[in-house]
């Protein structure tokens, strides 16, 4: 029994992504449909009910592995930034909507779907979803932390983005 509770109490010490679910890979093959992760931080921020800017397409090119996935960035500059520090500028819940998982489910991010939240950057499905989220971002960000724990260990969604094409990566 004692030994179990080290082990349990070593597990809890040990960083979030050693424990990381799928990362969701749609038809493109990159993470985040090939938009560059680290780029979201840098653009402007919309206010909640308008629509963000558009996602900085990556480059085939420039790519990092992390979690099971090739991430494209859209400058050397980017893609060292994110070897420097992944956690810093990975999607939440692995690149799925996070109402979805606010709701207990794991269906697709879209990448023009975002907003950075406390430093973090969630994505969600549909415009029609993106209000749902925003009606109460606080309580759906607690509703979907409390469900990620158990619903992380399933697989990706195997779900296509509704009415999205892919701009990205820009192949050279």
């Amino acid at each position: 029994m004692r030994m179990t509770s080290l082990a349990l109490a070593f597990a809890a010490l040990l960083p979030a992504t050693a424990f990381a679910g799928e990362q969701y890979v749609d038809e493109t093959g990159f993470a985040v449909s090939g938009y560059d992760v680290v780029a979201y931080f840098d653009l402007p921020q919309s206010a909640v009910g308008e629509a963000q800017p558009d996602p900085v397409p990556g480059r085939a090119s420039l790519t990092a592995e992390h979690n099971g996935a090739t991430f494209a960035f859209s400058s050397e500059e980017n893609r060292e930034r994110f070897l420097a520090d992944p956690e810093a500028f990975l999607p939440q819940y692995d690149g799925h909507c996070a109402y979805g998982v606010a709701k207990g489910g794991k269906v697709p991010g879209n990448p023009y779907l975002w907003r950075i939240v406390d430093g973090e950057l969630y994505l969600n499905i549909t415009e029609n979803v993106v209000s749902f989220w925003e009606e109460d971002i606080p309580g759906n960000i607690d509703l979907a932390e409390g469900n990620w724990p158990g619903i992380e260990p399933d697989g990706a969604s195997g779900n296509t983005i509704p009415q999205f094409s892919s701009a990205a990566p820009l192949s050279e």
